[in-house]
């Protein structure tokens, strides 16, 4: 079975949980996942199956949309509501002042990424060191906030829409927002709505995943995964050309294209340029 299927995480698994899961439901051991969630977190999580995983790899940079509570007045070490509370603060924050400052957290911004994450420092991950009760200097990285939008605002919370870059904490963001305000804070919780191409509403309860008797059904095409680009149809030469991993001539302005044969099938990523068409990726099955 080859395919990317979406999976609506359910709190309390990690993203490896997940796929280790569906390694048995969908009797392969080539499986990936598209983008980590933490624990605590729901919502969309790609999951590529068998052939499909060479996709992953395009994923990786994705814009994702999350939707988070932004718990004002405590500060923890692992920056979420899970965490050892560090600081208590009495919050006298209104609706206006939670709008104003989040325009300081709009476009490219500078995040320190948090002790607890899976970065590597020097080959060890951060959270084996936390763990450890050690602290290393991170350098901050620089990140993109496309679209920060309050949704609901109850003095003590904050609930906040955000769409972002590949590497944005939205732990983080929420932590530096509520230091901003001057009272602290910390994520209260984390739902991913969309990662790329995939909408919330395409995801599959986890559950339901693994009940169904044929989860073959909730398979897309990996082709799905670059919607965005226009496509072409190959010529039953070109499709040979294609095959056997050679360029060929093709009249097309210089981008990149979903290149499909005469009957459907999904054979590659191409870049055209200059009137030459090459491989990017391929993705048709090696007989």
């Amino acid at each position: 079975m080859d395919g990317i299927v979406i999976v609506d995480k359910p709190r309390d698994w990690t993203s490896q949980d997940v796929t280790a899961r569906l390694r048995r439901v969908f009797q392969t051991r080539r499986i990936g996942h598209g983008g980590t969630l933490d624990p605590m977190a729901t919502g969309v999580l790609p999951v590529f199956v068998g052939r499909a995983t060479r996709g992953v790899e395009f994923f990786e940079h994705a814009e994702k949309t999350y939707e988070t509570v932004l718990q004002l007045g405590v500060t923890t070490d692992t920056e979420d509501i899970t965490g050892e509370v560090l600081a208590r603060k009495e919050v006298s924050v209104t609706r206006e002042q939670a709008e104003a400052v989040l325009d300081r957290f709009r476009g490219q911004i500078l995040q320190v990424p948090p002790m607890y994450s899976a970065l590597k420092v020097n080959g060890q991950k951060l959270c084996d060191l936390a763990r450890k009760g050690r602290e290393v200097e991170r350098k901050p990285r620089p990140v993109t906030i496309h679209r920060l939008e309050l949704l609901e605002f109850t003095g003590g919370a904050m609930g906040l829409r955000v769409r972002c870059s590949k590497g944005t904490y939205i732990r983080t963001l929420c932590k530096d927002i509520g230091q901003a305000l001057g009272c602290g804070g910390c994520m209260a919780a984390l739902r991913r709505t969309q990662a790329g191409e995939y909408t919330i509403d395409q995801a599959v309860p986890l559950e339901e995943l693994l009940q169904v008797e044929d989860p073959q059904i909730y398979l897309r095409g990996v082709d799905t995964l670059f919607a965005h680009l226009p496509e072409i149809v190959l010529t039953p030469r070109q499709e040979l050309r294609c095959r056997n991993g050679n360029s060929f001539s093709r009249p097309l302005e210089d981008g990149t294209y979903r290149a499909y044969s005469q009957g459907g099938e999904f054979l590659m990523v191409a870049r055209a340029e200059n009137g030459v068409v090459s491989t990017v990726k391929s993705f048709f099955a090696v007989e």
